[in-house]
């Protein structure tokens, strides 16, 4: 039986958590008991987790003492504070881990640069899958670790055909490592469940119902779209925004919407457990960020038949609406592109947007967790 181990000590349940989970349970769910599954709990990260993991005979292995409520997780300086703490408290223990245990694979989601410095100072023997997201910037200490472990990485797995590409580009590894692999994102138990919830708290108006969904950060760019559906509605007076999520940029979201009047038009409803009620409720959703690979929220949009407006930002959005055809792209972070995007998708036809739905429900077909298993498995082995 193959032995392999999850390291990725999640701050927030960003994308990558729920990534790390899915792909943990595709393994454990479809490998008939040929593998072996275990996450590494760094910190207490992954302690709310633990009945999931538990009913998939998945094992959760404390590293540490649990101080993960400790760490500071809002902002870019508070989280590198964390993840140096991490470093520091984890060195040792994951020395002892891995020699004591000797896993035969690595599945490295986040906090990479520790597996991968501890890979190439003591070369254990366990074999390194690095898994990398988002838009990577290739600043010097990410070029510098990367290039010492190039050789003794055994796969780099990409989300996105457009990050693959990127790697390739840079010519850091050998493109015979570098693998496309869809994040699991969606789970046909999971897909159920939230389907039956429902909720009171959706603000719906007379004709159009706009909605947004992600972490209130610079990333989301959620300034723009504000700024956006305000010159839109000026025109469009019968049209309401409502924002799922927290984050550090909240109060600088609040003072826009104030300052731009529009109290009336755009709500902040917090972070939901389940946004799939308001999908199933809403007319469109709107992508504003600045990045992505490829963005959950839009592959559980397409799920629920929610039409979908994104922003072009590298490097998932443009691949996973097909260049358009599967939805409406706009300029990412340019003045007037969302708001023309907004008028494109009111004047469109209702058997346009059909089709658009239609292609953009039929790529979600490679994020389930039987089709991450299928091509996980194939690297694997």
């Amino acid at each position: 039986m193959k032995k392999i181990y999850y390291w990725s000590p999640c701050l927030e349940k960003v994308g990558t958590y729920k990534s790390t989970v899915n792909s943990a349970i595709s393994l454990a769910k479809y490998s008939n008991n040929k593998s072996l599954i275990k996450v590494i709990n760094v910190c207490g990260e992954w302690d709310n987790e633990r009945n999931k993991f538990y009913e998939h005979n998945i094992e959760l292995i404390d590293l540490n003492f649990k101080y993960f409520k400790y760490l500071p997780k809002n902002g870019f300086f508070k989280s590198r504070i964390s993840y140096l703490i991490i470093i520091l408290f984890s060195i040792l223990p994951l020395i002892r881990l891995l020699n004591k245990d000797k896993p035969e694979i690595l599945m490295i989601h986040l906090i990479t640069s520790l597996p991968l410095f501890l890979k190439c100072v003591l070369n254990f023997q366990t074999e390194i899958i690095l898994r990398i997201s988002g838009f990577p910037k290739l600043n010097l200490f990410r070029k510098l670790i990367w290039t010492s472990a190039s050789k003794k990485i055994r796969n780099i797995l990409c989300p996105t055909t457009g990050l693959l590409n990127q790697l390739e580009k840079i010519k850091i590894f050998q493109d015979t490592k570098l693998s496309y692999l869809p994040d699991p994102i969606l789970s046909s138990d999971e897909l159920i469940l939230k389907r039956k919830a429902s909720s009171k708290n959706y603000v719906k108006g007379k004709n159009l119902n706009l909605i947004s969904v992600g972490r209130l950060t610079r990333q989301k760019n959620f300034i723009y779209l504000i700024k956006e559906f305000y010159e839109f509605s000026k025109i469009n007076n019968n049209t309401n925004l409502t924002i799922f999520g927290e984050g550090e940029e909240k109060e600088k979201i609040k003072n826009k919407i104030k300052d731009l009047n529009l109290i009336d038009k755009v709500f902040l409803r917090g972070h939901v457990e389940n946004v799939y009620y308001f999908m199933k409720k809403a007319d469109a959703l709107i992508l504003s960020s600045l990045w992505e690979d490829p963005g959950h929220v839009i592959v559980e949009s397409a799920m629920n038949n929610l039409f979908i407006i994104s922003s072009d930002c590298k490097n998932g959005p443009v691949e996973f609406l097909d260049n358009g055809n599967g939805g409406i792209l706009f300029s990412s972070n340019t003045k007037d592109a969302l708001k023309k995007s907004l008028f494109d998708f009111i004047k469109m036809q209702n058997n346009e947007k059909l089709t658009k739905r239609i292609k953009a429900k039929k790529n979600c077909l490679k994020y389930s967790l039987y089709r991450h298993y299928k091509v996980l498995n194939k690297i694997l082995n």
